[in-house]
């Protein structure tokens, strides 16, 4: 049974980050219309940023926590205006390669720099050692990886579905025309959103950083399963990134303990068999 808790575990670890990356990805989809590749080099940048801030500038974890998220956001949204907003009248196409494109620069650049291998990253001390519950040991990072990421979630979920600035952005994402016709600066809103969901892809790349290798490609690894994630949930949908997210995780846990050689196709399996029978995802919504 140890065995099985450590997959499930794990499992939920990699929910955590499922779901924060496919979160990102689903608000930038809903307003942009853009399956936005350039996500998983920001994932790899907010991991990259944790041990150079460290390394040249002495700013430990918790520093780079409150830093490096609004930093990179920012440069998302400069990215949105100088390059996908010129783009946004023209085919959604333009928009998916010019990310492709951003995400390949990013990737080689860091490799020239660091090389395939990356860089390490220490877990803080306040959060080393572990938490003996009775039938397994939880590590203390580990739990604070998934305690971060579900309150981020819930708290993006809310700002989108309980607040006036998520009215607009849901309003935006149905008819931008009706919307700027009532005075609503569209495009800011979308710089905005754009802007964060960098900022959530930033994040768990930095939650990522003391767990994983920090290296070039742990982005473009990471989003492969991601985007399978978001086609699951729904395009643009922010329940179904969130839910499918962790429940995938889970399901990616339990596959590896009962038949590991399944653990690396189950979900895109899941993926086939959700499309023929719901196209939109599991909570996207039928087009008109």
């Amino acid at each position: 049974m140890q065995a099985l808790y450590s997959q499930l575990l794990i499992g939920l670890i990699n929910g955590s980050f499922y779901a924060l990356l496919s979160l990102g990805l689903s608000l930038i989809f809903g307003l942009l219309n853009i399956v936005n590749f350039a996500h998983g080099a920001f994932f790899m940048l907010g991991a990259f940023a944790a041990p150079l801030l460290l390394e040249h500038l002495g700013i430990g974890y918790w520093g780079s926590l409150l830093i490096v998220p609004p930093v990179l956001a920012l440069g998302g949204m400069v990215l949105q205006r100088i390059v996908l907003r010129p783009l946004q009248e023209l085919d959604h196409l333009y928009g998916l390669l010019a990310t492709f494109g951003f995400a390949l620069i990013v990737q080689g650049l860091m490799q020239i720099g660091f090389g395939s291998a990356g860089l390490p990253y220490a877990i803080p001390s306040a959060l080393q050692g572990g938490q003996n519950l009775g039938f397994m040991l939880l590590p203390n990072y580990r739990g604070f990886v998934i305690l971060v990421s579900l309150a981020v979630c819930a708290s993006v979920y809310l700002l989108v579905e309980r607040t006036r600035l998520g009215a607009l952005l849901r309003a935006a994402t149905e008819n931008a025309e009706r919307l700027s016709s009532f005075g609503i600066n569209v495009p800011r809103l979308v710089t905005l959103s754009y802007g964060l969901g960098v900022g959530l892809a930033a994040l768990a790349g930095l939650l990522a950083a003391p767990m994983l290798q920090v290296r070039p490609l742990m982005g473009a690894d990471l989003m492969i399963v991601v985007f399978a994630v978001v086609v699951i949930g729904g395009m643009g949908s922010i329940l179904g990134s969130i839910v499918t997210g962790y429940s995938l995780g889970v399901i990616e846990g339990l596959t590896r303990y009962f038949y590991p050689e399944a653990s690396n196709t189950i979900l895109f399996v899941l993926m086939a068999l959700v499309l023929a029978v719901r196209p939109n995802g599991l909570f996207g919504r039928r087009e008109a």
